[in-house]
């Protein structure tokens, strides 16, 4: 029973595909971004479609002397699905992003490969 359950857990790793997404936001932008995100982003990120899981967080590090980093952690079920998100989702929430905030707003674009989970 116990070869079996690992073996069934390796599987399912191996099939879940992850992308990190950094927002920096430049510290007078602070304000309005936090606001966006308690709300546009949050909203966004429960509608995603293919995403299996989120988690949608402040970044604390003592690294980041200006400004503040936002991370939203997506969960799909393979890499088709995260590939799929990154060429059209991404570029939607790009958009809009720029649309509300021009360039200010950084995005950085993190594809984990899960090797070890205990999620």
């Amino acid at each position: 029973m116990r070869v079996k359950l690992s073996t069934e857990i390796k599987k399912n790793l191996k099939m879940m595909s992850v992308l990190s997404l950094t927002f920096h936001t430049p510290e007078d932008l602070c304000q309005e971004w936090e606001t966006y995100v308690k709300t546009d982003l949050l909203q966004m990120a429960e509608n995603l479609m293919d995403v299996e899981k989120y988690i949608l967080s402040e970044v604390a590090s003592d690294m980041i002397g200006e400004g503040k980093n936002t991370n939203l952690l997506l969960i799909f079920e393979n890499d088709e699905k995260r590939t799929d998100f990154v060429e059209i989702e991404l570029i939607n929430i790009t958009e809009i992003i720029d649309a509300k905030f021009g360039q200010e707003i950084m995005i950085f674009e993190t594809h984990l490969n899960p090797f070890g989970s205990r999620f």
